[in-house]
């Protein structure tokens, strides 16, 4: 019969420093260099050791956006990803996307149209949003786009499945179709 460790007979656990790796990353635009525990996430890098507190903690799983930042221009969900592994990357965040005096047309366009959910799910929302229109532009294709070979339209059912990935509660999703509408005007992409 196989003996289950039980606290007094359990292995202690491992002794000696964490594996840490140097980090070099530019995020709104200022260079930071670190060293990290090679098991902190890029979200937990910007809330605990920077103090970027506007990229929020959701769910923790990649399945609310809440988390949701901008690498080198594509979105990712920060609670995925290892800070490790952008070395060298260029990340935004809301807190590099706008200031209440100076508002991103993309912020003031959610204000706009009462696009606003929660303080937890906009940030998310907005750089999702910014992506989104980036995305388009660029003639990256989505799950929804119909012609692969032709640039994706700028369309509500497009911006919907783009922005699928962010969830919230509250009911402004028809607001923030409006707003993105209305920045992707301004920018010229067309319909």
């Amino acid at each position: 019969m196989e003996r289950v460790p039980t606290p007094q007979t359990a292995s202690p656990p491992a002794t000696g420093a964490a594996a840490t790796s140097p980090v070099r990353l530019t995020i709104n635009g200022m260079d930071q260099a670190l060293t990290l525990d090679n098991r902190v996430s890029l979200l937990d890098l910007l809330r605990e050791h920077l103090h970027l507190t506007g990229t929020k903690k959701g769910c923790d799983h990649g399945q609310c956006g809440a988390c949701t930042v901008i690498v080198n221009g594509r979105r990712i969900n920060s609670c995925l990803t290892l800070a490790v592994m952008h070395d060298g990357d260029e990340v935004t965040t809301i807190e590099g996307i706008g200031t209440p005096d100076h508002l991103d047309p993309m912020q003031a366009a959610f204000v706009a149209h009462d696009g606003y959910q929660c303080g937890y799910c906009t940030p998310g929302q907005i750089c999702s949003a910014r992506a989104v229109l980036e995305e388009i532009a660029a003639g990256i294709p989505s799950h929804v786009t119909g012609d692969l070979n032709a640039p994706p339209p700028l369309s509500a059912e497009e911006i919907r499945e783009r922005m699928s990935g962010n969830l919230c509660r509250c009911g402004a999703y028809a607001n923030m179709l409006e707003a993105i509408l209305e920045v992707a005007d301004t920018q010229g992409l067309p319909a």
